[in-house]
């Protein structure tokens, strides 16, 4: 009877401490947030300030909103390079669209399919040619880039004034519209991921595409839903993009890609696939936004900032590695 009492008694604890070690990841974000505050505050001048704290949640809407798709399409075990290019594709077309008098919304509308259209292009190759996902997307990388700049000359293709632009561009309280659209879309994208049978299906295939195909699941379908959401997060981005410029720029949001990857990869989610959180993204986002604009603040030469990048991008991997093997050694165990 006693032995039974301490069996009861023991699991409770067991399984409070799987839950500690599941959150491990997002602790620890939490606590480099509260670290790289200290930090920043205490060495970079500004930083703190209102305008400051105003400029890091646009900053962090640009990459958030791209990596919430990005996390969807990395946990189902793929990549997608052409989220920079995708954005300054997007924000040209939509400035051509406003010059050719297109009314604002339907010119959104267009700019999202268009995004949505070029994504599912990629997400095509890879379900049905079976086309590595980064060979995909690097060619689009590629092709988007390229036809921006031809298309303009590399110059910026003016929108004149809009009022439903300057309103995107405009704090509500304090807080601008581009954080509001990211936290919406934060809260859309982590009820999906969990309480949707897209969402596992996402999650079962980053796990074992072939295993979640012969239960029922129609990979091919998701592979493409998932590329063609972030070709859309992508073209909402460039439309943010175009209200804080004015203009569409062939040559804007450079490197973004890797701002993104980095962000969900910090934030946990594994680049093997299967593993992955929405709450972690947005903890990867926030660090990633910090550490960019208090580099910029301490007056930091952006050429090393992408030395910088790099290195966080490949800490991120090799922490997500060691925790990939705790797991499995615990389930073993």
């Amino acid at each position: 009877m006693s032995h039974n009492n301490a069996a009861d008694t023991a699991a409770p604890k067991k399984k409070s401490g799987f839950g500690v070690s599941k959150h491990i990841n997002e602790l620890s974000l939490f606590l480099a947030i509260a670290l790289l505050y200290v930090i920043f505050g205490t060495t970079a001048y500004g930083f703190l300030s209102f305008n400051n704290q105003v400029n890091i949640l646009r900053d962090a809407a640009t990459i958030g909103i791209a990596a919430w798709a990005m996390t969807f399409i990395i946990i189902s075990g793929e990549i997608d390079v052409s989220v920079g290019p995708m954005v300054a594709f997007v924000s040209v077309a939509l400035a051509y669209l406003l010059q050719w008098g297109f009314p604002t919304p339907i010119a959104f509308l267009l700019a999202v399919a268009l995004g949505a259209g070029l994504g599912g292009i990629s997400g095509v190759l890879r379900a049905y040619f079976d086309v590595p996902s980064f060979v995909a997307t690097l060619g689009m990388w590629s092709a988007l880039r390229g036809l921006a700049l031809f298309f303009t000359d590399a110059l910026p293709v003016s929108i004149g004034r809009n009022d439903v632009l300057d309103a995107l561009d405009r704090s509500v309280l304090g807080i601008p519209p581009a954080a509001i659209i990211m936290l919406v879309l934060f809260a859309v994208f982590a009820f999906v991921s969990r309480k949707t049978a897209f969402g596992r299906s996402v999650f079962a295939i980053g796990g074992n595409a072939h295993a979640a195909y012969l239960s029922g699941i129609n990979v091919a379908r998701i592979r493409v839903a998932i590329f063609a959401i972030g070709g859309a997060m992508a073209a909402i981005s460039g439309i943010l993009l175009v209200s804080r410029l004015g203009s569409g720029n062939a040559t804007a949001a450079s490197g973004l890609e890797f701002d993104v990857i980095a962000a969900v990869v910090v934030g946990g989610t594994a680049l093997s696939g299967g593993r992955g959180s929405m709450l972690g993204t947005l903890l990867g986002v926030l660090v990633i936004t910090l550490i960019g604009n208090g580099l910029v603040l301490l007056g930091i030469n952006p050429f090393f900032q992408q030395v910088v990048r790099g290195l966080i991008i490949v800490i991120a991997v090799l922490a997500n590695m060691q925790a990939i093997k705790r797991s499995l050694a615990r389930n073993k165990g």
